[in-house]
């Protein structure tokens, strides 16, 4: 707009594309929340929220398709209200714009509030000076190489600067702008492809030029030492180590991704939280909702140092899998107050041995039999560890707690036995139990002794 340039991030909407919308609200000054006045308010939509909130950027909300008969604007700023963006008509400091991206009515007027927005917060860059660019997105090309989508923050740069970018370096063999065409060189807010680097980097590492080759070599060979050393040493805030971070000041606040089996849980546990009156640390939730843990609710954790908190909920295999491997804290309880219980310990220095459940064996069931006197029985096959004859039995449905207590009985086939491994089938009875269908999960745990 007249002298000045906006480059937008589009970041996609569907739930598969969470670490885009992590790192989108990263790299952007603004944020522009687009909102359907036909749909509202969506999951999606709520933790592109708490991604813009945990990077701290300002947020405009843009409420699309006013075009449609019947739409009402009003009850989108009602809806996200509830998220804390409030309009500024309502004694708020969120800009809230209605658009049409089918007519185009009331996108000028969005565009002149970003850069009224932009202004207010000073965003401005220095076009005179060695530039600096964040790595939007990268690929490996058969015939070009490394090729990183990368939008240039500070400086111009310019085709023969020698760069450092992550762990990764090289000389700007060649820049192509939005249509593909080469260019000699770009200025600040300027989105090219960058060719000239020795490796692929990952999205959203700063792009940095370097006095020389040499320069940059170097400072590429010591991010490549750190890198390992830090690969090693990463470990993300845990219950057991905030009092260790308390102490050595890496930490006031406690990041919590909270999910339960139904939104009266969700409440009550963050009420319970909100009552700690703990002085040594801010709890901050940072993402909330109902049903099982997912892949999403880990990256936010990971993206946001947060621990993930289940209530009656378990998650799911490919969510366990990246929390393991991102050593992402996940605790699981069945009992409310144990929660406040841990949270308080862990801030107090109090962490103490306890009772604690190990899961033993995991059974799908995959066929139904009611048997008079006897009740329902479960014919299962087990599909981790082992399932055994003495301890706790949990029913989990759709990744919710349906029903923990005990087996009844454990058959194979037609006789009595004390465990069954993985791989075979099973017939399984719970105890007081017979609402069990198709398709749900028995889980088997055991209670052990663990050093806290």
């Amino acid at each position: 707009m007249g002298d000045s340039s906006i480059t937008f991030l589009d970041t996609p909407g569907h739930e598969a594309f969470t670490a885009l919308r992590a790192r989108g609200a990263q790299a952007t000054d603004l944020v522009v929340l687009v909102v359907a006045a036909d749909d509202g308010v969506q999951p999606q939509t709520v933790e592109a929220i708490n991604h813009s909130k945990a990077a701290n950027v300002t947020i405009i909300v843009a409420v699309n398709k006013i075009d449609k008969p019947g739409v009402n604007p009003e009850k989108i700023k009602q809806e996200l209200s509830t998220y804390d963006l409030v309009p500024e008509e309502w004694g708020g400091d969120i800009i809230f714009c209605n658009i049409s991206a089918k007519t185009g009515d009331g996108v000028d007027h969005l565009l002149e509030m970003i850069q009224l927005q932009a202004e207010v917060l000073e965003l401005r860059a220095d076009a005179n000076r060695k530039a600096e660019a964040t790595v939007i997105e990268s690929k490996l090309d058969r015939n070009r190489g490394p090729i990183h989508s990368i939008v240039v923050t500070n400086g111009t740069l310019k085709i023969g600067d020698p760069f450092v970018m992550g762990t990764t370096y090289g000389k700007v063999r060649a820049l192509l702008n939005d249509k593909g065409e080469r260019v000699k060189s770009a200025g600040p807010s300027t989105a090219v492809e960058l060719l000239g680097a020795n490796g692929l980097c990952e999205p959203g590492e700063t792009v940095t030029v370097m006095d020389s080759d040499r320069k940059a070599r170097q400072v590429s060979a010591t991010r490549q030492d750190d890198h390992r050393q830090k690969k090693i040493a990463k470990q993300h805030v845990r219950l057991e180590n905030v009092v260790e971070s308390l102490t050595e000041g890496e930490i006031t606040d406690l990041h919590l991704v909270i999910k339960a089996d139904t939104q009266g849980s969700v409440e009550a546990v963050k009420e319970l939280l909100s009552k700690l009156g703990l002085e040594e640390v801010k709890l901050h939730v940072i993402h909330s909702g109902v049903g099982g843990i997912t892949e999403s609710d880990v990256t936010l954790a990971d993206a946001s140092d947060a621990i993930i908190i289940g209530f009656n909920v378990r998650p799911t295999d490919k969510a366990k899998t990246l929390a393991d491997n991102t050593k992402i804290d996940l605790r699981l309880y069945n009992v409310i107050y144990e929660i406040t219980d841990d949270v308080k310990a862990s801030v107090k220095g109090l962490l103490k041995p306890k009772f604690e459940e190990k899961i033993v064996g995991r059974a799908e069931v995959r066929n139904i039999f009611r048997i008079s006197r006897i009740g329902t029985i479960a014919g299962c096959i087990v599909s981790e560890g082992a399932m055994k004859r003495n301890g706790g039995a949990r029913l989990i449905r759709d990744s919710v707690v349906i029903y923990t207590g005990a087996l009844s009985s454990l058959k194979r086939f037609k006789d009595d036995a004390k465990e069954v491994q993985s791989g075979y089938e099973c017939g399984i009875c719970l105890e007081k139990f017979n609402d069990i269908k198709v398709g749900d999960i028995v889980e088997h745990f055991a209670t052990v002794e663990v050093e806290r």
